[in-house]
């Protein structure tokens, strides 16, 4: 099973022949019912990752539940359709990457389910190369960048941003970190695919970015944005013929993965 955890705007994504499921996990419920339909050849969940009535901030999303919900239901490919601002102006808002990096700038978030036990999760290359492949290879779309996750709920100040670009980073997110490192932590192939909404603030040097800005460019790009992630789905094959995540032989985890 694939699984696609969509921010605002995924919150339909099928036709109406779907069922809904919430899986128990030892760390509460997931931010809503998952919606289990079809698409081509693959039986797909979908989370909406603010929930069902967006009540959960990039900080608050219960990252973990998601996450282990996902792995619980079976699914073991997952794509994670997200909302970014752009660092370069060469990418501006409509344009949709395929990151191949992540670097992590948020605190406090809970970001792994091994709290015992001596186990490093190899994180080298965030991203399954296999899926990353299947959406990157489709017309007009950006292979390659790196993606910084801020904390939020704000966003960047100037000099914030100016200094991610100077470090070479390419988007700046919310949401993207600790979805990838819990994914790898359940042997979980994951990768993300862009939507810019925006130039970031050290790049734009009008305004600023502004939230109802954001959210109209992510509505114009909406529908389009979710033909492409099921464009996306339909090149991905049947079976799992990936290993990326396979990262746990010969490990004693100190629990047993649903």
């Amino acid at each position: 099973m694939l699984g696609v955890i969509g921010g605002s705007g995924f919150y339909t994504f099928f036709g109406s022949d779907v069922h809904h499921v919430t899986p128990d996990t030892p760390y509460g419920p997931p931010s809503a019912p998952l919606t289990v339909g079809t698409i081509g050849e693959h039986e797909v969940a979908v989370l909406p990752r603010h929930g069902a009535t967006h009540e959960y901030s990039a900080h608050t999303v219960p990252y973990l539940a998601n996450m282990w919900a996902l792995r619980t239901l079976g699914v073991r490919r997952v794509f994670a359709p997200c909302a970014v601002g752009s660092l370069n102006p060469a990418y501006g808002p409509g344009s949709i990457v395929v990151p191949d990096q992540l670097v992590d700038r948020t605190n406090g978030r809970a970001d792994t389910y091994f709290d015992s036990g001596s186990i490093h999760v190899d994180f080298a290359d965030p991203y399954c190369p296999t899926l990353r492949q299947a959406a990157a290879g489709l017309p007009d779309v950006v292979d390659g960048g790196t993606m910084v996750v801020i904390q939020g709920p704000r966003f960047s100040t100037r000099a914030e941003s100016q200094w991610f670009a100077s470090a070479g980073f390419m988007l700046v997110n919310m949401t993207g970190y600790p979805e990838a490192v819990l994914a790898c932590e359940l042997e979980m192939c994951y990768a993300a695919i862009a939507l810019v909404t925006d130039l970031d603030a050290g790049v734009n040097h009008g305004e600023g970015v502004k939230t109802v800005d954001v959210m109209a460019e992510f509505e114009k790009n909406i529908e389009p944005f979710k033909a492409l992630v099921r464009n996306a789905i339909g090149r991905v094959a049947a079976e799992r013929d990936c290993a990326h995540c396979l990262s746990h032989t010969g490990v004693t985890l100190p629990f047993e993965l649903p």
